[in-house]
């Protein structure tokens, strides 16, 4: 019998319209303009389970964590919580009791933390959004507890965010994403800003709360050093599409696509094997004006004709054409 997944997006679209204003273009003769910085992005996370997305800055890996979240509406596709479609307006009533099983860390915590409130009430808002405690003792002892789980002391709740260091900031936010006993929680980048040092005590604590309550993430991270630690599966983002999708492992050891063996090859050899490694090539394009078939040829070293004209489906878990024929060597 197949597993049910917990979150399903299929086919998730955003497309942004960033003309000049009207009266602009009608004096300067220009057109509208339109970003797609999301096309056609379909992937499911197990209860659990880790599920990341890495790129580079441009890919689209934030857009598609706020559409998640619901934080912002896709322009096609859609995305399935629990059984529950989250833009689907006939589901209100569903949505809204979904709401509080679902959080987000963001990446700069200091800027998702109001400064002028005290941590306690930082925490303790959500728990009072949803009537998670009756009283405000049961409140209080329960933000004592959360802090405690985070590794800061129940005292510190009486603190402002500036307070504290970067990495302390992110544990105020973990600890306020668990006020509301979430169970998918979508982590956008949380340790970018942070240490390396600090960035390992973060990651080990998502890790140690992840095996505590069961929780399910969706990680979205630049780092693969980060994500070979955190996923149990991965999906490469590329101009907004998924070009290379599967078990953390099995990416890492044997990857297919050729943005996928690029970045590989920009992560530092500290084991100093003598493997050679080749530099990475050009950026993202602008993705107003998309390079034509798949969006990575002129960046690819395999490119070939049909690479310009079509558009690769993602098969098998990779979208590369070289792939699909046979012109790439197995890693």
């Amino acid at each position: 019998m197949t597993e049910t997944p917990f979150v399903a997006v299929r086919n998730l679209r955003r497309v942004f319209d960033v003309s000049k204003p009207w009266l602009n273009r009608m004096l300067e003769g220009g057109q509208k303009q339109y970003l797609t910085a999301v096309d056609d992005v379909s992937f499911t996370i197990r209860r659990g389970e880790t599920f990341a997305l890495v790129g580079e800055s441009g890919s689209g890996k934030s857009t598609v964590a706020r559409m998640v979240v619901g934080l912002m509406p896709p322009s096609a596709g859609e995305v399935v919580i629990d059984g529950v479609p989250i833009n689907d307006p006939r589901r209100a009533a569903d949505v809204r009791a979904l709401r509080r099983r679902i959080q987000m860390i963001f990446q700069d915590p200091y800027a998702s933390l109001n400064p002028r409130w005290r941590v306690e009430r930082i925490i303790a808002e959500p728990i009072r959004a949803f009537s998670l405690s009756a009283s405000a003792r049961e409140v209080h002892e329960r933000v004592g507890e959360l802090l405690t789980l985070v590794g800061l002391h129940p005292a510190d709740g009486d603190k402002f965010p500036h307070e504290f260091s970067g990495g302390q900031r992110q544990r105020i936010a973990i600890a306020r994403a668990l006020a509301s006993k979430a169970e998918f929680i979508v982590c956008d980048e949380p340790t970018s800003a942070l240490d390396v040092s600090v960035q390992a005590q973060i990651l080990n604590l998502m890790r140690d709360l992840q095996d505590r309550f069961g929780l399910t993430y969706l990680f979205i991270s630049h780092n693969l050093a980060v994500v070979r630690h955190m996923a149990s599966r991965i999906g490469v983002m590329y101009l907004g599409r998924i070009v290379e999708i599967g078990g953390g492992r099995d990416l890492f050891v044997r990857p297919q696509h050729p943005y996928t063996r690029m970045l590989l090859n920009a992560v530092p050899d500290i084991a100093m094997t003598g493997r050679l490694r080749e530099a990475v090539q050009g950026e993202i394009p602008n993705p107003i004006n998309p390079p034509s078939g798949c969006t990575f040829h002129p960046r690819c070293p395999f490119v070939f004709d049909r690479c310009r004209r079509e558009v690769p489906p993602l098969e098998a878990g990779v979208a590369c054409h070289a792939v699909a024929e046979g012109r790439i060597a197995a890693a």
